[in-house]
This record gives C-alpha cells, sequence and structure tokens, in this order.
C-alpha cells in the first residue's frame, strides 16, 4: 500500500475514468464503472479499491486470498481472475501499470529531498532536546524526536519520521522513510533512494516507479556510504538491532531480520529476505526474490542464488553448504595430487 505521506493520490477515480485515461485498457461488459479505485498496492497487501499487477502466471495463486478490487493483467490471464475482482486487460501490463501509477501518484506531488516544502504541509517539528546543525535542511512536516541529533548538511524530507536519541551523521540523505528509536547512521548514508527497476532492459530502460518507503526499526546502525532504497510499492525493511557495516547496499523491497550483522559491501538485491540473527561476510551478494533463514552465516564473497533454510552455513559462487565446499575443494586437490590423500 503506498503512503500518501510521501505519495499523495490523485483519487479517488472512477473505473470510468482510468479506462478514459487509458482506452487501452479494456473491461468486461458487465463492470461497474463507477467502481472507485482507492490506489495501488502489492497483491497480498491491497484493501478492496486497490488496483494491483497480475502480469504473469507466478501472480496468480496470490490473487485468491487477496483483497483486490481490480487487477491489471494480460488477455491470457483475464479468464483465470478471481470473480470477486475486476479485470483490467492490457496487451503491456507491466507497462501499462507503471503508466497507471504515475497518474494516480503524479510526479509534481511526490514528497522527495528535492521538493522539501510542500504547501499543505506544516512546518518540521523537532522535540525539545533534539538538535539541528544549522547547515542541515528539514523538509515541511518532518518529525525529530528528543535527544536526537541531526549532522552538518543532512538533508530529511518532507514527513520523514525519525525517532528518540538517533544520529544522523553529517551529509546523510532521509527521504520517505520511517526511523525507530536510537538509530545510528553514519555519515554520507542515503535512506529511502529510489530502488533500481526498469522494463524494457536495454532498449528503452523505462523507469518503473518507487513508491514505497523504507523503515529502519529501532537500534539500527548503518555505516558510512551506505544506501537502502525504498520499497517498489511495499517497504524495504531493516529490524531492530541490525547492523550493516561501510558501503552497504540494500536493495528495493528487502526486508532484512532483527540482531543481524552485515560485513562492509554487502550487496542485496530487490526483495531480497533475510531473517533474524543472521551473519554475512564482506562482499556477500544476492540475486533478487531470494531468501536466507534464522541464523545463518554467509561467508565472504558468497552469491546467494537461491533459498536457505534457517542456521545454513553457505560460501562460494554461487553459494552452497560449506560443508559441501570443502569437500569439493579437498577431492580438487587430492585430483591434483594424483589422487593421493
Amino acid at each position: 500500500m503506498v503512503d500518501q505521506r510521501f505519495f499523495p493520490f490523485a483519487g479517488p477515480v472512477t473505473l470510468e475514468a482510468l479506462t478514459s485515461a487509458f482506452p487501452s485498457i479494456s473491461v468486461s461488459d458487465d463492470a461497474d464503472l463507477q467502481a472507485e479505485i482507492a490506489g495501488a498496492s502489492e497483491i497480498d497487501a491491497a484493501r478492496p479499491g486497490d488496483v494491483v499487477l497480475a502480469a504473469g502466471v507466478k501472480y496468480l495463486h496470490q490473487l485468491g486470498e487477496s483483497k483486490a478490487g481490480f487487477v491489471l493483467t494480460g488477455k491470457d490471464l483475464a479468464e483465470r481472475v478471481p470473480q470477486h475482482m475486476i479485470a483490467l486487460v492490457s496487451e503491456r501490463p507491466h507497462q501499462c501499470f507503471v503508466d497507471v501509477l504515475d497518474w494516480l501518484y503524479p510526479k509534481s506531488r511526490r514528497r522527495f529531498s528535492l521538493n522539501l516544502e510542500p504547501d499543505d504541509l506544516g512546518p518540521a517539528e523537532i522535540e525539545e532536546g533534539a538538535r539541528v546543525a544549522p547547515s542541515a535542511i528539514l523538509g515541511r512536516g518532518a518529525e525529530i524526536g528528543a535527544g536526537t541529533v541531526i549532522g552538518a548538511n543532512a538533508v530529511i524530507g518532507p514527513n520523514v519520521a525519525i525517532g528518540r536519541n538517533c544520529e544522523i551523521g553529517a551529509n546523510s540523505v532521509i527521504e520517505c522513510a520511517l526511523i525507530g528509536d536510537s538509530v545510528v547512521l553514519h555519515p554520507n548514508v542515503s535512506i529511502g533512494t529510489r530502488g533500481f527497476g526498469w522494463l524494457e532492459h536495454g532498449r528503452a530502460n523505462v523507469k518503473i516507479p518507487q513508491l514505497g518507503r523504507a523503515i529502519l526499526q529501532s537500534g539500527v546502525e548503518v555505516g558510512p556510504n551506505s544506501t537502502i532504497d525504498r520499497g517498489a510499492l511495499g517497504d524495504t525493511t531493516i529490524g531492530e538491532n541490525t547492523k550493516l557495516g561501510n558501503l552497504v547496499v540494500i536493495g528495493h523491497n528487502c526486508r532484512i531480520g532483527r540482531n543481524c550483522l552485515f560485513a562492509p559491501t554487502v550487496g542485496l538485491a530487490g526483495s531480497t529476505y533475510v531473517g533474524d540473527g543472521v551473519l554475512m561476510g564482506a562482499g556477500v551478494g544476492s540475486v533478487g526474490h531470494v531468501s536466507v533463514g534464522d541464523n545463518s552465516v554467509v561467508y565472504a564473497r558468497a552469491a546467494v542464488t537461491k533459498d536457505w533454510p534457517a542456521n545454513s552455513k553457505i560460501i562460494g559462487a554461487p553459494a552452497q553448504d560449506a560443508k559441501d565446499f570443502w569437500h569439493e575443494l579437498a577431492a580438487i586437490r587430492r585430483l591434483r595430487r594424483g589422487g593421493k590423500s
């Protein structure tokens, strides 16, 4: 669900208005054209008035349990849309969904660090005991908790909420984010930046709107020059007491659990899910849409390319079970010595 504190909605709008704005979208003859669209969302978080995207078969199993009222999909899947939803049919559903998002949440109204003074917001609220460097910039509607220190040249976007007793380092930028208590951001950290999402790769590189948030729970620490992207439609979350080293990159829609430790230069692609108490060594990377279970250890430079259960110990590129890795390495060494142990 898109948070309208950061991405004001142009609606509600009727189905008739949407189909008039996008003639390429077709609906069944018995669809209620006066039905109201209340927003856009991910399938699993949708409300009855929300529009969601189902651009492939992989989405169908989620639709049956979704509360969405509208689903944008292709002709090949239109007949398989649940009866409680109105199917919006397009020949290019993914590209059409991008256009619909930009229409429902106009770019000119989005509240980023480059748009610090929306007319409809009051001044930033700073609790007694917070300290803000003279050169720091606070967007309208921002909230800063007691005991928090905002360093020199930091930029806090509109409506960003930062809890109590936090440390926000010099030159850091925070937008589209909610920050808990006792969070430490070292210098030059970027929170809530636009995720790396594109369509028509290598041809037109069409930007996918990133309308989610970044949420850092209490006790999180983020090392210098690290970046945490906001979600595409949902949230990117960092769990309580998790610590990230220098130059860590967390992609959009990642979910990181509590009490994790990530060494410097970890880089996780979008929608990577990490459980509680996970340790990642320096240089670990992941492809998108994979998970690492609770209390796992991922050794330095490992490349995570598939799901791993709780208590895993993995190493290598592509990553594999650590015991298998060392057994295979020992076997190769024996072969090199002519089979001698």
